[in-house]
């Protein structure tokens, strides 16, 4: 198991679009046979701030989810338009 967790901060006035496109990266991300879990979290109280908790089987999968048409698009070429990536942190479970 490989986790990914992402923060993400939008533009100002480009909370709304950043959701949208994250709301499209879960979509597919989930349908990815590799895919354990993609969860996208928005801050209590920074409403510009997203963080994204991603589960894969293993490095295999998440280099195939870096590489699929989704993630090409929405997180590579329409995200930073609007957001910008803070922080991103691989982990591997303890047991």
């Amino acid at each position: 198991m490989v986790v990914l967790a992402v923060i993400w901060m939008a533009k100002a006035g480009r909370e709304t679009e950043t959701a949208q496109l994250f709301s499209k990266l879960t979509e597919e991300s989930r349908k990815e046979p590799g895919c354990a879990m993609y969860q996208v979290h928005r801050h209590k109280t920074e409403p510009r701030r997203f963080f994204i908790y991603e589960q894969y089987k293993d490095d295999a999968a998440l280099e195939a989810h870096r590489a699929s048409p989704h993630f090409l698009q929405h997180a590579k070429k329409e995200l930073p338009k609007v957001a910008e990536r803070v922080e991103g942190n691989l982990y591997e479970p303890l047991s």
